[in-house]
Order: structure tokens, then C-alpha cells, then sequence
């Protein structure tokens, strides 16, 4: 067959499912593994990358080990604020009970480089996006997690990231529970012409 024909209908199929991409809250069992896993990571180690600095670092925490990261969450809740630490505690569980798997994207930075410490975050940030986007293509659900946790010195440190090192979120990862309503914004209110 010739490539010419089929290049179109791969890139327009791939583009339609890029289009109805959603964040997805609601995930159940089964997570990728085995292949499918190592083709979202791939896809995040193919992200831009001034400098070739491949700040990209990918911290896994899926089956047993969930629980005891979730016993560190509520312990971080607890260090921040003990008057809310119960409830939030228990919320924390509950979300990393319920996440199938959770990829926690962090990087690592070149202080003093010539490449800036905004462009090594957001080659980071791109390599997220790249995950969310191979999650989706793969039938999985995904949704990029910041907050509070994200920015505790302590848990960057449990997961590995001192400064300069820094986490830039997780990625919760599984099968959706029910299909996600796709919702696109209106793009006028997103772009404009610069004419000068």
C-alpha cells in the first residue's frame, strides 16, 4: 500500500483521539503495565529538550506500595496543619486507595546552565502531557494531580527530589469508571491574531 494514502488517515485518527483527550478523576483497575507502561514512558522521554539535559524523572507507585504512600501523604497533612490533618489524612488514603497508579513526574535541575531553569521545567511539564496524551490513546484514563503535597519539601524528599530537584506533580493513571464528558473550550477565547 502506499504510504502516501494511509499517512493522512493515521494522522487524522490520531488527531481525533488527541481531540477528545479529558482529565479523568474516576479511575478503577486495571492500570497499564508491561508494554503499555513502557510505551507512556517512552512517549515522556520523547518530550522537547533544550540542551539535551533530559530533566525527566518518573517515580512509579502502584500495588502494595500505594498504601504505604498514602500513609505518607496524611503524614505530610499532619506536618502542615494538624487541626485538618484527620480529614485530609483520610482523603489522601482514600484518593491513592482508589488510583490504580500513580506516576510521580519530577525534575531534575541544572542550576547555573546556560538553559534555564523554566525551560528544564517545562520540558518536564511536556513530558506530562506526552504520558496523559499515550494514557488516553492507550483506552486508559488520566489526570495530572498538584496541590499542596506536590510542594512539600518532605514529600519531594521522599520520592527523591532535593533541591534544586523538584516534583511538578502526579500523574493518577487507570481505566475510567464511565466514559469522560468531553468538553472543549471555545477556542476564540484562547487565541488571537498579532498583526503588528
Amino acid at each position: 500500500m502506499d504510504q502516501s494514502l494511509e499517512r493522512p488517515a493515521r494522522a487524522t485518527d490520531a488527531l481525533d483521539l488527541l481531540l477528545t483527550r479529558q482529565s479523568v478523576g474516576l479511575l478503577e483497575e486495571p492500570a497499564p503495565q508491561g508494554a503499555e507502561l513502557d510505551l507512556i514512558l517512552e512517549a515522556g522521554l520523547r518530550a522537547p529538550d533544550h540542551g539535551r539535559l533530559r530533566p525527566w524523572r518518573f517515580v512509579l507507585i502502584r500495588g502494595e506500595a500505594r498504601l504505604a504512600w498514602g500513609e505518607r501523604l496524611a503524614d505530610a497533612a499532619r506536618l502542615r496543619d494538624p487541626v485538618t490533618a484527620a480529614a485530609l489524612g483520610e482523603r489522601l488514603r482514600a484518593w491513592v486507595r482508589r488510583t490504580p497508579l500513580i506516576i510521580a513526574v519530577g525534575a531534575e535541575i541544572r542550576g547555573n546552565h546556560k538553559i534555564p531553569e523554566i525551560e528544564q521545567i517545562l520540558s518536564v511539564g511536556a513530558a506530562a502531557m506526552n504520558m496523559l496524551n499515550a494514557i488516553h490513546m492507550l483506552g486508559y484514563g488520566g489526570m495530572w494531580v498538584t496541590g499542596a503535597n506536590a510542594y512539600d519539601p518532605r514529600v519531594n524528599a521522599w520520592l527523591g527530589f532535593e533541591p534544586p530537584n523538584r516534583l511538578i506533580g502526579f500523574l493518577a493513571v487507570g481505566t475510567p469508571k464511565m466514559a469522560p464528558r468531553v468538553e472543549r473550550p471555545e477556542r476564540e477565547q484562547h487565541v488571537r491574531e498579532w498583526s503588528g
